[in-house]
């Protein structure tokens, strides 16, 4: 029997992971199951077990590669330019966010169950990439905003990190949610992922200055 490589388990990994990105994007997080996900992926559905041991997993996993994707271009911000202003970085920090609907999508609606009901050490692996998002984020205000403090580095990531999660429900609305919020009579001014995330990082970045 010929030696299955680390090559192709990843292969088979990657492809369940984005089976389920697909998926997610026509489907929700509790339409999705091992047997939607057996449909679109090129090999036995039971194989999946060899890979995860709930869908939260595979959703776990695919946040994780979101965060990845996140921190690659936030380093590459940071190593293509030798300044930003506040006012620029607020910039090119909301448009790398702007990017990542699909990370917002699932912080905001199934984070908890995700690391719930996934095993401990896929939690840490993926703590592992939420923790370099806040690293990259940090590197960032290093560079580019000398000028502050430690403490004040510090109180922009305990409010910018703790937003991220509830840009989505402002930024993607459904036709139902839209006509019951006209008819309660909310007064509700739409704004895109980025114009709000822009708009907080301005406040954030330029507070006294």
């Amino acid at each position: 029997m010929p030696k299955v490589t680390e090559e192709f388990l990843q292969a088979r990994r990657d492809e369940i992971i984005d089976a389920c990105a697909k998926l997610y994007e026509t489907m929700s997080f509790k339409d999705i199951s091992f047997k939607e996900i057996g449909k679109v992926i090129s090999f036995n559905r039971t194989s999946i077990y060899n890979y995860f041991d709930t869908k939260e997993e595979i959703f776990l996993a695919l946040m994780q590669r979101e965060y990845e994707l996140w921190v690659k271009e936030l380093d590459a911000l940071l190593h293509s330019n030798a300044s930003l202003s506040r006012e620029e970085l607020a910039d090119a920090l909301a448009r790398s966010l702007e990017k990542r609907s699909r990370l917002l999508k699932l912080l905001a609606m199934n984070h908890f169950d995700m690391e719930e009901n996934s095993r401990y050490e896929n939690l840490v692996e993926f703590k592992c990439a939420y923790g370099n998002s806040i690293k990259a984020v940090k590197r960032c205000l290093d560079k580019f905003c000398s000028d502050m403090t430690e403490k004040e580095k510090q109180e922009f990531l305990y409010a910018y990190f703790p937003f991220i999660y509830g840009i989505y429900p402002y930024a993607v609305v459904s036709e139902k949610q839209r006509k019951a919020m006209e008819e309660a009579g909310v007064d509700f001014v739409y704004h895109s992922v980025y114009e709000i995330t822009y708009n907080c990082l301005r406040k954030l970045l330029m507070t006294d200055r």
